[in-house]
């Protein structure tokens, strides 16, 4: 059985750090041990290949559960990474697994969406993945179905208070859905964002003649998310049911959320790093493809209403429980189609390659420990959605998903740098401090010394237990 010895390296794990080497044999840790004792003197001794980290981090692979590869979203748009591109761009990034979606519209049943989403991923990722369902059709059949794909290993669901039309379901839809949950102990996720609202000030704007990528922020209101996500809030209260919030991105959200955790409510959030950098101001307020290159829902939200200075606190105050990214990207030709109206541009930025980076310059800029760094890119993701005791942690027993992260190398954004399918970058020009230098994904190498050795097929496909309750 091949071993592998990191050795020299601080290793992080949301519990603190400490000098320490990693000893990985065949694809799991096997040892984390202090440099000099007996044990490490034997390891070394041993046919074990010696890999030196000294001066970086080993921290446990990245945990992104909110990504959307090769996604149609409309004509002529589909997300523009594949997932070969997608899980190579986030091995670049540190991240070693992902967690995409299977999505059941209307007139589609529950069963075929799951089978053709796994079909596509299969044989195509670098590094481990699984899947959450969205349901777009809540009714007896579907309902069942979700009882059946939680014994299968697919223990998350996602629903939508936004998208009339397409993935909006009503608030008995989401209460129906809500009580399998609390039967099975299945987590659902929420898109909350007041839909029926919103599509009638989009409607207003253009009827106004206000096209343009900025109306696109200005129509979706941060007091709507907030409501939403009260309401959704509520539902899971009546219901028993996890709640977890999707890419949050209003301080009024995120009150929302403090008032139910704060009861003892089982409720949790993620936000994304656009959320975290990026403004409407200087994104979606500029022209033409500039604008619509930053239109994602929600959206970016204005800095001068102090939204960004919130949702760091949310992650201090482990308020807000991840960061994930909501990958989507779309290059500019499919930007493009709506650069005369905001509403048929398809949604969604390109991040899957820079979150463990963004997230580490905030430790740099000191938001962050290092330790909650690692906490809500890692561990807590893991355990929020299934993957406890194999993802997220550098413990003996668990999967060697390992990064090498060098804490000063300086790097810039942009798309001539990055490995992400996508002909542009919102994050262009961005300078950051730190970097994965090598990463691991079950004991083999994808990235090493900056080179990719990586190959589609090495992800295999997860089944997850019921999530970890954390309160």
């Amino acid at each position: 059985m091949k071993r592998t010895l990191i050795h020299g390296g601080t290793v992080v794990n949301a519990t603190g750090a400490s000098v320490a080497e990693v000893l990985v044999e065949g694809q799991h840790v096997t040892a984390v041990v202090q440099p000099g004792t007996e044990l490490a003197q034997q390891i070394r001794r041993s046919d074990a290949d010696l890999v030196d980290a000294s001066g970086c981090y080993v921290v446990p692979g990245g945990v992104d559960v909110h990504v959307h590869l090769q996604l149609p979203m409309m004509p002529g748009a589909t997300s523009s990474d594949t997932f070969d591109t997608g899980t190579a761009a986030a091995a670049w990034g540190g991240t070693t697994t992902v967690i995409d979606f299977a999505g059941q519209l209307k007139g589609i049943q529950v069963r075929d969406a799951v089978e053709e989403r796994q079909a596509e991923a299969d044989g195509q990722c670098a590094i481990d993945y699984a899947f959450h369902l969205s349901m777009g059709d809540v009714h007896d059949q579907s309902l069942k179905d979700m009882h059946a794909l939680v014994e299968e290993g697919i223990t998350s669901f996602k629903f939508f208070m936004a998208y009339p039309g397409a993935w909006y379901s009503d608030d008995g839809q989401i209460l129906r859905a809500m009580q399998v949950a609390a039967d099975t102990g299945a987590m659902v996720m929420m898109h909350a964002e007041n839909g029926i609202a919103i599509d009638v000030l989009r409607d207003q704007a253009v009827a106004a003649g206000q096209t343009a990528a900025v109306w696109h922020g200005r129509t979706r209101p941060s007091a709507l998310e907030g409501e939403a996500t009260h309401r959704a809030i509520a539902l899971a209260s009546v219901a028993g049911a996890p709640l977890y919030i999707v890419h949050l991105s209003a301080a009024e959200a995120l009150q929302q959320v403090v008032w139910a955790r704060d009861r003892g409510q089982n409720v949790f959030a993620e936000t994304c790093p656009q959320y975290l950098y990026l403004s409407l101001e200087a994104g979606l307020d500029q022209p033409g493809l500039d604008g619509v290159r930053h239109i994602c829902s929600p959206p970016l939200r204005a800095q001068a209403e102090g939204h960004q200075d919130t949702l760091w606190r949310g992650l201090r105050t482990d308020d807000l429980s991840v960061v994930s990214t909501d990958h989507c990207p779309f290059c500019d030709n499919e930007k493009l189609l709506g650069v005369d109206d905001f509403r048929n541009v398809p949604n969604g930025l390109g991040t899957i390659e820079h979150r463990m980076d963004l997230l580490h310059q905030g430790v740099v800029t000191g938001e962050l420990t290092l330790a909650r760094w690692v906490d809500v890119c890692s561990t807590t993701p893991a355990r929020l959605f299934g993957l406890q005791g194999r993802k997220g942690q550098v413990v003996a027993g668990f999967d060697a998903d390992l990064v090498i992260y060098d804490p000063t190398a300086t790097q810039t954004l942009g798309s001539a740098a990055h490995h992400m399918n996508l002909d542009h970058s919102v994050w262009e020009g961005v300078e950051l401090t730190g970097q994965a230098r090598s990463v691991m994904s079950r004991g083999t190498w994808v990235v090493k010394d900056r080179e990719y050795v990586g190959r589609p097929g090495h992800g295999r496909y997860l089944t997850r237990a019921t999530p970890e309750p954390l309160r």
